[in-house]
């Protein structure tokens, strides 16, 4: 079952980061024959990098054997309203930081898959428990 891969680790790669760059592109590599996957939140995410040229994106994503296609499902939704849901209700009590809706919509995407590949963690082991994670 395929990974889906975070934006972080996708910057990473594409901007060769002097700190994470190496270890981002290892990992994607390991876990490419059981494929990688893009959520389309994180597609959106990635347009600044490549200037707005949908063709530059594409080519990348390519080049690191991503599958940018995967749609959003109804499930995807039902996850998302779950976790963004209880994440507001902590919110309210003050007992959860402020999360970013992109990285909720990402963690649910990503449930419906072997897991997420991220170097930030702590954005999705609250929101979803059982999501696995790995770390490059």
């Amino acid at each position: 079952m395929a990974w889906v891969v975070d934006t972080c680790v996708l910057l990473d790669v594409l901007e060769n980061d002097v700190r994470f760059g190496a270890a981002s592109a290892r990992m994607l590599a390991r876990r490419l024959d059981e494929g990688l996957v893009v959520c389309p939140v994180t597609f959106v995410e990635l347009a600044p990098a490549f200037n707005g040229s949908l063709a530059l994106e594409e080519q990348f994503l390519a080049g690191v054997g991503a599958n940018h296609r995967e749609p959003w499902t109804f499930e995807d939704s039902r996850s998302v309203h779950a976790a963004w849901g209880a994440h507001m209700t902590r919110r309210r009590l003050k007992t959860a930081a402020k999360r970013p809706i992109a990285d909720v919509l990402i963690g649910a995407f990503s449930a419906r898959f072997a897991g997420i590949i991220t170097r930030n963690p702590g954005d999705f082991r609250g929101l979803f428990p059982r999501l696995r994670i790995l770390e490059p």
